[in-house]
């Protein structure tokens, strides 16, 4: 019975991991992203390559060139040439 809610809670967790948003920085300085998620601001700092998961419930992202998109949490955003696109 314990390893039949051990796994249960593992499903859970792996699901909720795959639909969250990601970001990944293609170029060769840091970039931050601005995410806005359930009222809460904070700063997503990208190094130069770097991919990051977030936004696992939908949010508002600010882009580096100051663009606002909103996120369901399925989206991934690539930034290139200081400019954010969603794919």
């Amino acid at each position: 019975m314990k390893y039949q809610v051990v796994a249960a809670v593992c499903l859970v967790v792996m699901g909720n991991a795959a639909h969250a948003a990601s970001a990944v920085n293609l170029d060769s300085e840091p970039r931050t992203l601005i995410v806005t998620e359930g009222g809460s601001k904070s700063e997503l700092s990208l190094a130069a390559g770097e991919t990051v998961e977030f936004c696992s419930g939908g949010c508002f992202v600010t882009m580096p060139n100051g663009d606002r998109q909103a996120l369901t949490g399925t989206e991934t955003v690539e930034i290139s040439g200081g400019v954010g696109r969603i794919k």
